[in-house]
């Protein structure tokens, strides 16, 4: 993918498939990454996973549906929030330092050091300097960790502006899912162009030969998702080739 040329907004979102398709493919991948998951036991290896996107692009839902045939002891799941006082008074990459995971276990971090140069950049969390000198850091971080045994997979799943205000609405509407929307998501979505402005931004310069992007589109869930579980099948089988895609 060029993504000297990318424009997020032009990112075909008509991709699809059936329920069949979906449940197929998806235990498939489930399976193949069962079967990674008892070599990287017994291995030197980590897996890091960071997933990225804008509010209600179903970032939650792919974690869900793609791990969860895993042993869960194995696995951890890092939704990054606002710094503590105690993060804040350290550089801002030291709490993801503390949470790369151990050899032969996998962690996924939802959204992640890469807010530097989203949301604190869209919003003047960091100043000008903090957000460029970032990029830098980040690519230096990621090679560190991959030089010593980290399988590093990147996704950015993206829905439409039309999409995720339909997502917003439903829920809304629907108590069991309230909890999902807040203030934070609004102001967030009335910055879309400057949001997707900095992503465009950050793949140019953080996809690398050592850690690429891969971008997922969104706006179709069961897609996404089967998406969302071969890219991370596809780039562990890379190095464990030994290991069986499952039926």
């Amino acid at each position: 993918m060029n993504f000297k040329t990318l424009k997020l907004d032009q990112l075909d979102q008509n991709k699809q498939i059936s329920k069949e398709s979906y449940a197929r493919d998806l235990k498939k991948y489930q399976l193949g990454l069962l079967n990674l998951q008892l070599r990287l036991k017994e291995s030197k290896r980590t897996v890091i996973i960071v997933l990225e996107g804008p509010d209600a692009a179903g970032k939650g839902g792919a974690i869900k549906r793609a791990l969860e045939r895993l042993d869960p002891r194995l696995v951890r799941v890092y939704s990054t929030q606002k710094p503590t006082a105690e993060e804040y008074r350290h550089h801002y990459m030291w709490r993801f330092w503390n949470k790369t995971p151990p050899v032969g276990e996998l962690a996924v971090f939802d959204r992640s050091w890469y807010g530097r140069v989203l949301v604190e950049r869209v919003e003047g969390f960091a100043s000008k300097d903090e957000w460029a000198r970032a990029y830098r850091e980040i690519n230096e971080f990621e090679q560190t960790l991959v030089e010593g045994g980290a399988i590093m997979i990147k996704l950015f799943l993206q829905v439409s502006k039309a999409e995720q205000l339909k997502r917003f609405k439903e829920r809304q509407a629907d108590p069991y899912k309230h909890w999902k929307i807040n203030d934070e998501d609004w102001r967030n979505r009335r910055k879309w162009r400057q949001h997707n402005e900095a992503a465009e931004i950050m793949f140019q310069k953080t996809s690398t030969k050592f850690a690429p992007w891969t971008l997922i589109a969104g706006d179709y869930k069961w897609y996404a998702r089967v998406q969302f579980a071969k890219t991370v099948f596809e780039s562990v089988a890379k190095e464990f080739p030994e290991a069986k895609l499952g039926v």
